[in-house]
């Protein structure tokens, strides 16, 4: 007879996986009675807990790797002390890595991670890593994917919904009455990038005359977002955009910095501007920066519970957390010029 898992436990209790979890682990989001039910769950099935994920909790475990898409990027580093803070509480310890945006780099912390037999792995990939978290999953190492959407059969996840948050985005700029759209980011092979891109071709589509145009850039930092400014300032004013949706809030502030430059343009007279992430500084820049926020730090604690759910029972059903992103609007949009 196999031993009971969490799944029977919940079954028993009448209560979803995830409650059984909290109980186990932070029994202070539960209520007594359904604790009640649930302990009483467990001691009629006999259920024994984990050792790996009991020694999580109780700090005796190994180390947690993370790999993030770009450390530099204060969203990242809010979603590394979100998952930071979650694992302390557990007593455990989360060592970062960066991939830069490299598949190649990003491999070879994986590897290494794995070489050290971390307890598990969370991942904001480069690209799909699905036949690696096959593999990884084949020998035991419990992975969960940050800032994107999974496998169900391999691996949970945890995720902002971009194409929502582009459309959001595009859809303030045409309410403020912009009609020459353009969006600044990285290529397509970024998914985060192409979902945000799809939204606001989205909300483009819904208004006839109004046009969308998509400026690439090789990085997604201040300085590709600057040399995207200088280059549309140098525009006439006819192939000027009168609104301009940049990838992340990096890049914004980049184009903010050569338009505030360009002594004949004001934010948001001519130029309205949104970024995404909503870090910290948006709302501290010269001129505060609209953007679509990101709920960074919970992203993070998510990512600590799935893992922990995931060692405590790993029959259990892989979890797809999909945040929904805000509009935040600040003083870089607005109403468009009057036309004259």
């Amino acid at each position: 007879m196999r031993p009971a898992s969490v799944k029977d436990v919940a079954d028993r209790a009448g209560v979803a996986v995830g409650t059984v979890s909290n109980v186990l682990n932070y029994p202070d989001r539960v209520s007594a009675r359904t604790q009640e039910k649930v302990q009483r769950a467990i001691e009629e099935l006999g259920f024994v807990r984990n050792d790996a994920a009991r020694q999580l909790r109780a700090g005796r475990s190994r180390t947690i790797g993370m790999v993030l898409l770009d450390a530099a990027n204060p969203f990242f580093a809010s979603v590394a002390r979100g998952a930071e803070d979650a694992a302390a509480v557990a007593g455990s310890s989360v060592m970062f890595a960066s991939s830069r945006h490299d598949a190649r780099r990003e491999a070879r912390y994986i590897d290494l991670f794995e070489e050290q037999r971390v307890q598990g792995l969370l991942v904001s990939p480069v690209g799909s890593i699905a036949a690696r978290v096959a593999e990884l999953k084949a020998h035991g190492l419990v992975v969960v994917l940050l800032d994107r959407e999974g496998d169900p059969e391999l691996y949970s996840s945890v995720s902002v919904d971009d194409v929502h948050g582009g459309y959001l985005a595009a859809s303030h700029l045409v309410e403020t009455g912009r009609t020459r759209i353009a969006f600044v980011g990285g290529g397509r092979h970024l998914q985060q990038v192409a979902d945000r891109l799809r939204g606001a071709e989205k909300a483009v589509a819904e208004h006839p005359g109004v046009s969308l145009e998509f400026l690439p850039t090789e990085e997604l930092n201040v300085l590709a977002g600057r040399e995207v400014g200088q280059a549309l300032v140098r525009r006439s004013r006819a192939l000027l955009p009168d609104g301009v949706f940049c990838a992340n809030d990096l890049l914004a502030t980049g184009v903010l910095q050569s338009v505030l430059l360009a002594e004949s343009l004001e934010v948001p007279r001519d130029i309205a501007l949104i970024g995404y992430d909503d870090i910290d500084f948006a709302s501290s820049a010269i001129v505060p920066l609209s953007s679509i926020r990101q709920p960074a730090e919970e992203i993070g604690r998510t990512a600590i519970r799935l893992l922990a759910q995931e060692l405590e029972d790993p029959q259990a059903p892989h979890e797809h957390v999909v945040f929904k992103p805000e509009l935040v609007v600040r003083g870089s949009t607005g109403a468009a010029r009057p036309k004259v």
